[in-house]
């Protein structure tokens, strides 16, 4: 079951700050070095300084706890006396061009372990940044940023009514184009029917699986009841229309040597065929395991298994759902049978990054920052669900779900 509560939200006073655009962020980790600058000149109180803390000469952490100490201190957040939920609506352009809507609502959720009926994950977690979110959590006790999740039953209808006709707490465009609207809810019969509807759901895990492995050690570091057993979440039904999963597409980095380059190419050339060269998108391409392939001189091509039942031989006791993985087939066949590299290089990131758009993917490898890029499919949100029904987990970075819940619209007290 699954407890879904209103919360004493600390989030900013905006009669403090110039605009909630300003000082809200995306995910931490999609924030590069340049993205973070960015955010900082438009204002110094952009709540990456908490999230994405840095202190030269110092510890980053314990300049997170100061700061965010300092801005309630200062009046440039507040926390609520009363307990809310929050709705969110997201307007975006999808990739066909038309106008989609998805709706979340922000609310504290208590934290369970993972099983059946309850909470569920889809991916692979990496240790270096659990490792990060649980030292900022200890530092702040606070959660900075909601954990994204998909419920199996939509509460949205009960918390509509409570929006329509009412303006907004607070607009945000942000720099992709979507327009957030957030409403704060403190009406205690919302709460209710809210917290009815989702008492029997099961949740999946979209985006955020860090932050969620970081609350359940939270969780057992603290011990004993309170609110460090509960996590900030939003909660958008696995069947609202606005969903939507783009890919994530594989950069490979660490084929310095010609010899390790030349063995992944007669890897490739034995297991995969070429179907159209000069094409990068593998989207027209049916069955699993079909990728677009870049490489270094401008080299664009589409290739897909030329043994798909051989296929079955690497994926051991998986899941159907699983083997029909574009990703698990890649890290199966290319990375671990062809170059070797394990399940724990993959979640070091060790020779291996990534890309959002096939244009970055492609620019790292015009600049020689990858020497081979992998452009995959979305996976779609049915097998997603199917993969953690099966109670298995996808690879690292199977999924974007787009767009990303902000950071920074509220913080979620744990002490």
């Amino acid at each position: 079951m699954a407890e879904v509560n209103a919360f004493k939200a600390i989030h900013y006073d905006l009669a403090a700050i110039d605009s909630l655009a300003g000082v809200v962020a995306p995910p931490y980790d999609v924030i590069d070095e340049e993205d973070r600058d960015s955010l900082l000149a438009g204002s110094p109180f952009n709540v990456v300084e908490i999230d994405l803390p840095e202190s030269p000469g110092g510890d980053p952490y314990e300049h997170a706890a100061g700061t965010l100490e300092e801005w309630i201190l200062s009046g440039i957040l507040r926390q609520d006396r009363d307990p809310s939920m929050w709705a969110l609506t997201q307007e975006y352009a999808s990739p066909d061009g038309s106008m989609k809507i998805r709706s979340a609502i922000l609310a504290r959720v208590r934290i369970e372990d993972y099983g059946p009926g309850r909470i569920r994950p889809h991916e692979r977690t990496q240790p270096g940044p659990r490792q990060d979110r649980l030292y900022l959590t200890h530092a702040t006790r606070c959660n900075i940023s909601p954990v994204f999740s998909l419920t199996s039953r939509d509460a949205w209808p009960v918390m509509a009514p409570a929006i329509t006709g009412e303006d907004p707490w607070a607009e945000v465009l942000d720099g992709e184009g979507t327009l957030n609207r957030i409403w704060r809810i403190t009406d205690p019969e919302v709460h209710r029917a809210v917290s009815q509807e989702l008492d029997t759901a099961e949740l999946l895990i979209a985006d955020g699986h860090h932050r969620y492995e970081t609350a359940r050690v939270y969780r057992d570091q603290i011990g004993g009841e309170g609110a460090h057993c509960y996590t900030l979440m939003a909660l958008t039904a696995l069947d609202d229309p606005g969903l939507t999963v783009f890919p994530t597409h594989r950069l490979l980095t660490g084929l310095g040597d010609p010899d390790l380059l030349d063995q992944l190419n007669r890897g490739i050339e034995a297991t995969f065929e070429t179907v159209a060269e000069g094409e990068a998108g593998p989207g027209a391409l049916e069955g699993a395991g079909c990728f677009g392939l870049l490489e270094a001189g401008g080299s664009k091509r589409l290739i897909r298994p030329r043994d798909p039942s051989s296929l079955d031989d690497l994926a051991g006791d998986r899941s159907v759902a699983y083997r029909g993985l574009d990703a698990a087939i890649l890290e199966k066949v290319v990375f671990s049978r062809i170059l070797g590299m394990s399940e724990a290089d993959v979640e070091a990131k060790k020779g291996l990054a990534y890309a959002k758009s096939i244009d970055d993917a492609a620019a790292a490898v015009e600049t020689g920052e990858a020497q081979v890029a992998f452009i995959l499919r979305p996976t779609p949100i049915e097998q997603v669900r199917a993969v953690a029904e099966a109670g298995e987990t996808m690879p690292p970075k199977s999924t974007y779900f787009f767009p990303k819940i902000p950071t920074g619209i509220v913080f979620n007290p744990l002490s």
